[in-house]
């Protein structure tokens, strides 16, 4: 179109991969004017992404330059589902790879705001908000978590999943950064570590297992005598 062309189906033509299947309504949508002004405006839009795809481009050279001491712990860090390299490089760089300064997990995720808050009165939760941490690496492992929510056959899309059912999708996301959080530190924690998915079917279990303990002290608190017996066993 910069070049001059405005013929809507020789320019719908050029679509790609599942925009092809929307060639009619492209036609449609390209048909309209596009002079001279609109081909100078969108030629300069075109320019400055290409600078900016080029500022990009140099600074993560920049960031591979000086993450080359610690690339093989951003390779284990990247094997977790949601993580790519660039959240993985944010996790090395707001956390370090000592794990010394945090005797646990939990310490670790305290330190980074990637708890709910659990205050408590009479009983009552008051509440659910989370403390502030390191503004960088909690919007690197929210960004993790609603991408690990997409993870297909992975745990952690099965947590996301189910959290975001009943308790909405911003809560599911801080769970699932605090979980992808805490396999951090144990990654980092020790060297020879690597990353291990279990997979849905093992959280499913998980949750099979819990609802059957849940459902069986209710039972019992009735005055009720529970006896599993899987179905189909005479």
């Amino acid at each position: 179109m910069i070049a001059g062309e405005t013929e809507p189906t020789r320019l719908a033509s050029l679509a790609e991969g599942r925009l092809r299947e929307k060639i009619p309504q492209l036609e449609r949508a390209l048909v309209g004017r596009f002079g001279p002004h609109q081909r100078f405006l969108v030629a300069q839009h075109l320019d400055h992404l290409d600078f900016l795809d080029e500022r990009i481009a140099q600074v993560s050279a920049e960031i591979a330059t000086r993450t080359e001491p610690v690339a093989a712990v951003v390779a284990r860090l990247d094997a977790i589902p949601g993580v790519g390299q660039r959240t993985a490089e944010v996790l090395v760089a707001e956390v370090g790879t000592d794990m010394e300064r945090f005797p646990t997990a939990d310490h670790l995720a305290s330190w980074a705001g990637m708890c709910p808050g659990n205050h408590q009165s009479a009983g009552r939760h008051l509440s659910g908000k989370t403390r502030k941490g390191s503004p960088w690496l909690r919007a690197a492992l929210a960004e993790a978590a609603q991408a690990a929510g997409r993870t297909k056959g992975s745990s952690l899309q099965a947590q996301y999943r189910r959290l975001a059912a009943r308790r909405g999708k911003q809560r599911a996301t801080v769970a699932v950064g605090h979980t992808i959080l805490r396999i951090a530190y144990h990654l980092l924690q020790d060297p020879a570590s690597v990353y291990d998915e279990r997979g849905v079917r093992d959280v499913a279990e998980r949750d099979r297992q819990a609802i059957e303990r849940d459902l069986v002290r209710r039972l019992q608190r009735l005055g009720n005598t529970v006896v599993l017996q899987p179905a189909g066993v005479t």
